[in-house]
């Protein structure tokens, strides 16, 4: 069996990096980023943008969202805002849930 190489993944990209990825200028990866509270790329001592894959994962849905479906800024921030807001939901529900089975554990139990 030959040896393959295995990709190595960045911890970070740079924004020069990340432009070329989604084939747009640095300058719109800056705009969105003031834009989009969900994008905070950490910055280096000189102030350089490091985007991490979160970052790059809600720069697809932002991508997708403006560039591909036709979305206007506002309308790309409510989806997003609504998509947050349905994983908190399942989140909530699912704690919820956990604590009432942890309460029936200890109903069944004192039986």
């Amino acid at each position: 069996m030959p040896y393959k190489e295995k990709e190595i993944e960045k911890l970070f990209y740079s924004i020069g990096e990340v432009a070329t990825m989604f084939e747009v200028n640095t300058s719109l990866i800056r705009f969105w980023e003031k834009e989009f509270d969900v994008l905070k790329p950490k910055k280096n001592k000189k102030g350089n943008r490091l985007f991490t894959k979160e970052d790059l994962e809600n720069l697809k849905m932002i991508y997708s969202l403006v560039k591909e479906e036709g979305y206007t800024l506002d309308g790309a921030k409510k989806v997003m805002k609504e998509s947050k807001n349905e994983i908190n939901k399942r989140l909530s529900l699912r704690t919820k849930l956990t604590s009432i089975r942890n309460e029936l554990i200890k109903l069944k139990e004192q039986l």
